[in-house]
């Protein structure tokens, strides 16, 4: 079983950036196709960007060329570069596989203010 804990959120001004981190526990790790989500208020949850166990990379279309997603298997853990940010961006931002297989955690904020 693999628990997942998001951090690195904050609020930003527009044009800013932000590094989030998803820190997994669990055996199998290395070899899962990781993903980062995002649920804005009413909205339905989105898969923003992906990333296989080699390190290929997947994006939305409303992320991609702001946002990298990258990981580091000797620490257990994804990141999600962000970078000219939004406010469409706002969301809590969580981390799990690209089929959402794993029991979500409790995400991390993310607000861009205008």
């Amino acid at each position: 079983q693999v628990q997942l804990v998001e951090s690195g959120g904050g609020l930003v001004q527009a044009g800013g950036s932000l590094r989030l981190s998803c820190a997994a526990s669990g055996s199998i790790f290395s070899i899962l196709t990781m993903g980062w989500y995002r649920q804005a208020p009413g909205k339905q949850r989105e898969l923003v960007a992906t990333i296989t166990g080699r390190g290929n990379t997947n994006y939305a279309d409303s992320v991609k060329g702001r946002f990298t997603i990258s990981r580091d298997n000797t620490r257990n853990t994804v990141y999600l570069q962000m970078n000219s940010l939004k406010p469409e961006d706002t969301a809590v931002y969580y981390c799990n596989t690209n089929t959402g297989y794993l029991s979500w955690g409790q995400g991390t904020q993310v607000t861009v203010s205008s």
